[in-house]
């Protein structure tokens, strides 16, 4: 009985502290590039090709985990119910793929109407529903990416609970929201652009913006016009050289202070004009202006005091 006791605790200890049963060394590794469990000691090879019950991805962090994980949808902020109910599919198809009856297509119709209805159960819900779907349409049409989108949800949510709404157009503070994300994402996007795809005036979207991040705590650094310089250098079609040099123009001459008060769109526009003429390649001020959504006479004011701050003078060539 005695003898029965100690094997009994011998084997539990082995199985606690993974002893070799060929040689009772406390040594047995994993080897991961051939899938053994081999003990260093002896060479005997315990396991084999064992199987891999975990995902087949690594994650480094939390927000890599919930992208890569496929348990099902992960959280958006851009949807009003994060993205928790389900949704009856359009198509009046069965599992299989086979068309459905008319009576079938009838009661799907219906199913489709009560369940829209009652993801929202009050006024706060289908507000914050219309303000979501009005930011998704301004993100496709300004081609930002996805994490704007989730600030500016975030920046609005916050709104909605403080009750920064009252009194205000639903579309107003979207478009404010949306904008303010752009500049804390650092998306070169400018006022005059997300004006354009909005569905309300400049002069609201800017109040609008101020008052929420005065009441929201969101302190921004002013826009930098070298954000704007690859974008619209890519859409003019200009040289290399000319998108350096206007780097250097705006680098030189904002470390002197020149372009504060000014909008950091036409500082940027001006910046590629002067840059064109000292590269000696044509750049048209009014292609210039266009693209940045500004004048001709706010490009031409900008590159002669860029031009000046950096001690160059050039004549302006004849168009």
């Amino acid at each position: 009985m005695t003898q029965s006791i100690t094997n009994r605790v011998r084997h539990e200890s082995r199985e606690e502290t993974e002893l070799c049963p060929d040689c009772d060394a406390d040594t047995i590794v994993h080897d991961p590039d051939r899938g053994e469990r081999v003990c260093r000691e002896c060479g005997l090879v315990l396991s084999e090709d064992p199987i891999d019950y975990g995902p087949e991805w690594r994650a480094f962090n939390s927000q890599e985990h919930e992208t890569l994980s496929r348990v099902g949808a992960p959280l958006t902020q851009s949807m009003h119910d994060r993205g928790l109910t389900t949704t009856i599919d359009w198509r009046n198809r069965d599992a299989k793929g086979h068309s459905m009856s008319a009576d079938k297509h009838g009661k799907l119709h219906r199913l489709r109407v009560w369940q829209e209805r009652i993801r929202t159960k009050n006024a706060g819900e289908r507000n914050l529903k219309y303000a979501l779907s009005e930011i998704d349409r301004m993100v496709s049409a300004l081609g930002v990416p996805r994490p704007v989108k989730e600030t500016a949800s975030v920046i609005y949510r916050q709104a909605l609970e403080r009750d920064l709404i009252r009194g205000r157009s639903i579309e107003g503070v979207a478009t404010s929201a949306l904008y303010t994300a752009c500049r804390q994402e650092d998306i070169p996007r400018s006022l005059e652009e997300v004006t354009a795809v909005a569905r309300v005036e400049q002069r609201e979207i800017g109040r609008t913006y101020r008052y929420i991040a005065d009441e929201l705590d969101i302190n921004l650094e002013p826009t930098d016009p070298r954000q704007f310089v690859p974008r619209f250098c890519s859409e003019l079609e200009v040289s290399k050289d000319v998108e350096t040099t206007a780097m250097e123009i705006i680098e030189e001459t904002t470390g002197q202070g020149l372009h504060s008060g000014k909008s950091p769109t036409g500082y940027a526009a001006a910046a590629i004009y002067a840059a064109g003429l000292l590269c000696e390649e044509t750049v048209p001020q009014r292609a210039v202006a266009e693209t940045a959504q500004t004048t001709v006479v706010t490009v031409r004011n900008r590159y002669r005091e860029q031009l000046g701050a950096i001690d160059h003078d050039l004549e302006e060539p004849v168009t």
